[in-house]
C-alpha cells in the first residue's frame, strides 16, 4: 500500500516536497502539510496536537481589551443594566450565548440580550436599536459581531449616557466609533492572529474577565463554552489556521459532549449522532437552522434554542427551527424557479447575472445567487425589498469574476455594498435598479481579466481505490477540521468501474455510486445531483474518473466511510 501510495504522489509531480525531511511520514500526508505552510516536525505535532492553554494567545493583547474588562468589572460591581448586542447570524448568536453562560455563570442578572431582526432592522449596530435600548435602561452596551463601523450609533449612546463596548471582527475604516472600548483583532497591531470570528473575540473576552480572579468560577469552566466558539468559527467560515484551528478543534470536541438540551434536540431531530459531530454537520445542519431563524423569522428563537436549560423550551424550539428551515427550504426553491423563469425569457444569458424582484426576501438572495452563480459559472446578483422599504441584495461570483470588483466598478448604482471576490452585498438606489444589469455587465467587460479573481484551486491527488483503507482514511480525517485555509484533500479515481449507480432520495434527487476499495465496497454520494448532471446513466458500467473527498459519515446512527463525488471526468 505504501509504494502505491507513493506513486500517487509522484503522479502529482510532488518530487520537491519528498525530496525534504518528512514532516509526518506518509507521502501523501507531507505533502497536503507541506501545502498548508506545516514544513517541520515542531510545526507538524502544533498542526496535529496543539495544546489548548500554549496554542492560544493571551486576551490582553487585543486592542482595548484592559479598557472593556476595567468598565464591565465596574457595571456588574455597580449593578448596571448590560445590554448584549448580537449579530443575528451563526456567529453573532453563538457569541451572545457565550456571554450569556458567562453572566449566570457568576450569578448575574441586570443584563438582557438584543438580536436586530434582518428584515427590519437590517446589520449591525444602529442608531434606531440604540433608542430603544434606552428606552429600557441600558447602561451598558456590548455588541458582538458587529459595530466597528457603526459610528453614528455608538455617538448616539454616548448622547444619551450609555456607554458602548465595540467586540467584533470585521476591517475598520479610517475613522472609528467614539467607544469605551473597541476590541477586534484586526485594530492595532498587538494580537498576533487576525481571523478570529466574532464569537472567537467575545470568547477572549470572557478569557480575559475570568483572569482578573474578581469571579467565582470554576477554574476551567470556560471550557465548556467553547462549543458555542468551535460552531461560530467554522459556521462563519474564518480561516481554520492559527488559533482558530484549535478554538475549532475544541469547539468541536466539546460539542461532541455538549450538554446543552437544544442542541441535543436539534441533533436528534436530524438523526445526527452526537458523539460523532463533524464540521460537515455543522456547515449542513446545525448553520442552517440557526440562520433561518433571522432568515425567516425572529432571530431569538435561534437563540434561546443554544442558550435554553429547559428540556422542554428546547424540544419546542428545534421543532419551531425546523419548521422555519422548511418554510427557507421551500421559499427559496420558488424565488428560484422564477429566476429561471426571467433567465429563461432573456433573448440571451449576459456575462452577469442581475435579477430581483421586490417581493423577494433580501435575506434569501445570498441562496440563490450561489445557486444561479454556480449553475452558470458567472457572477450573480439577485436582490429583494426589506422590511425598510430597502433594495437590498446579494453577489456571488460563481468561480468566474470578482464580485467587489464589479461593485467597485459600479459604484454608481449601489447606496452601499462590501464584500470580497467570491461573495458580497449590497443596496441599490430605486432609481438605478432598471440599470443595474446594464452597469454591472458594462464593468464587466471594462475590467478585462481584472474582473477575475485569481481562483485557489485544490489539486486533485492520485489514488488507486486498493489505497483507500482505514489507516490510510484515518490519516486524512486526522487534517479536519476541513474549511477555510485547509480545504478537504481532493482525491482522482481513475478508470475505475462502479458496480452500481442508483439514485434515492426524495424524487431520485440524489446520486449513489458503489465502488470496491480497500476498505469492501464504498458508497461515492452526490448530493441535489443527478447522474445524468453528472455525464453518468444508471446502467453505465463502463470505467470512469472521479474526483471526489474523504469523508465519515455518521447518519441514523451508522458510522460510514464515503466518498463525496466533486465532478466527473
Amino acid at each position: 500500500m505504501f509504494f502505491g501510495q507513493f506513486l500517487t504522489v509522484m503522479a502529482l509531480c510532488y518530487h520537491e516536497a519528498m525530496a525534504k525531511t518528512s514532516v509526518h511520514g506518509n507521502p501523501i500526508i507531507d505533502a497536503l502539510l507541506r501545502e498548508r505552510g506545516v514544513d517541520s516536525v515542531d510545526a507538524a505535532h502544533a498542526f496535529f496536537s496543539g495544546g489548548y492553554e500554549e496554542g492560544l494567545h493571551d486576551p490582553f493583547l487585543l486592542h482595548d481589551m484592559d479598557k472593556a474588562v476595567a468598565r464591565i468589572g465596574e457595571a456588574i460591581k455597580n449593578n448596571e443594566h448590560i445590554v448584549v448586542f448580537s449579530d443575528y447570524d451563526c456567529d453573532g448568536i453563538p457569541g451572545g450565548v457565550i456571554l450569556h453562560d458567562f453572566f449566570k455563570a457568576i450569578g448575574y442578572e441586570n443584563f438582557s440580550s438584543y438580536i436586530p431582526h434582518r428584515h427590519y432592522e437590517g446589520f449591525g449596530f444602529t442608531v434606531a436599536a440604540v433608542e430603544e435600548l434606552a428606552k429600557r435602561g441600558a447602561a451598558l452596551i456590548i455588541t458582538i459581531d458587529c459595530g466597528t463601523t457603526d459610528i453614528e450609533a455608538v455617538a448616539a449612546a454616548r448622547t444619551l449616557g450609555i456607554d458602548v463596548i465595540i467586540t467584533d471582527h470585521h476591517e475598520p475604516k479610517d475613522v472609528l466609533p467614539d467607544a469605551v472600548a473597541l476590541v477586534n483583532p484586526k485594530i492595532g497591531d498587538s494580537y498576533p492572529f487576525l481571523h478570529l470570528c466574532g464569537s472567537g473575540v467575545i470568547f477572549k473576552v470572557v478569557q480575559a474577565l475570568l483572569s482578573t480572579g474578581a469571579y467565582d468560577v470554576p477554574p476551567g469552566r470556560e471550557k465548556w463554552w467553547l462549543d458555542m466558539v468551535g460552531l461560530a468559527t467554522i459556521a462563519d467560515m474564518v480561516p481554520l489556521v492559527g488559533e482558530n484551528r484549535i478554538l475549532a478543534r475544541y469547539g468541536l470536541t466539546v460539542l461532541q459532549k455538549s450538554r446543552r438540551p437544544g442542541l441535543r434536540e436539534l441533533l436528534r431531530k436530524q438523526h445526527t449522532n452526537q458523539r460523532f459531530l463533524t464540521e460537515d454537520d455543522i456547515g449542513f445542519t446545525i448553520g442552517p437552522r440557526i440562520n433561518a431563524a433571522s432568515r425567516m423569522d425572529a432571530p431569538e428563537a435561534a437563540f434561546r434554542l443554544l442558550a435554553t436549560t429547559d428540556d422542554a423550551e428546547a424540544a419546542t424550539t428545534a421543532s419551531h427551527l425546523e419548521k422555519l428551515n422548511n418554510e427557507r427550504k421551500g421559499a427559496v426553491a420558488a424565488m428560484t424557479r422564477e429566476a429561471h423563469s426571467m433567465l429563461h425569457h432573456m433573448s440571451e444569458l449576459p456575462a452577469v447575472i442581475v435579477i430581483g424582484n421586490p417581493s423577494w426576501r433580501p435575506s434569501l438572495a445570498g441562496l440563490v445567487a450561489n445557486k444561479l452563480a454556480e449553475e452558470h459559472t458567472r457572477p450573480a446578483f439577485v436582490w429583494g425589498r426589506d422590511g425598510g422599504g430597502v433594495l437590498k441584495g446579494s453577489a456571488r461570483a460563481g468561480g468566474a469574476g470578482s464580485v467587489i470588483r464589479l461593485m467597485e466598478e459600479g459604484r454608481q448604482i449601489f447606496s452601499e455594498f462590501g464584500g470580497h471576490h467570491a461573495s458580497g452585498g449590497f443596496s441599490l438606489f430605486d432609481d438605478m435598479v432598471h440599470q443595474a444589469s446594464e452597469v454591472l455587465n458594462v464593468a464587466f467587460h471594462a475590467l478585462g481579466e481584472a474582473a477575475f479573481a485569481p481562483q485557489e484551486a485544490t489539486p486533485a491527488i492520485e489514488l488507486v481505490p486498493a489505497a483507500l483503507d482505514t489507516r490510510f482514511v484515518n490519516e486524512i480525517l486526522s487534517l479536519a477540521p476541513f474549511g477555510v485555509g485547509n480545504p478537504k484533500p481532493l482525491f482522482r479515481f481513475t478508470n475505475i468501474i462502479p458496480q452500481t449507480i442508483v439514485t434515492f432520495g426524495q424524487g431520485g434527487a440524489h446520486t449513489k455510486m458503489i465502488f470496491e476499495t480497500g476498505l469492501g465496497k464504498t458508497d461515492a454520494i452526490a448530493f441535489f445531483v443527478t447522474p445524468e448532471r453528472l455525464g453518468v446513466s444508471v446502467d453505465d458500467h463502463t470505467p470512469l474518473t472521479l474526483l471526489a473527498h474523504i469523508e465519515r459519515s455518521s447518519f441514523m446512527g451508522r458510522v460510514q466511510t464515503r466518498l463525496r463525488i466533486v465532478a466527473v471526468e
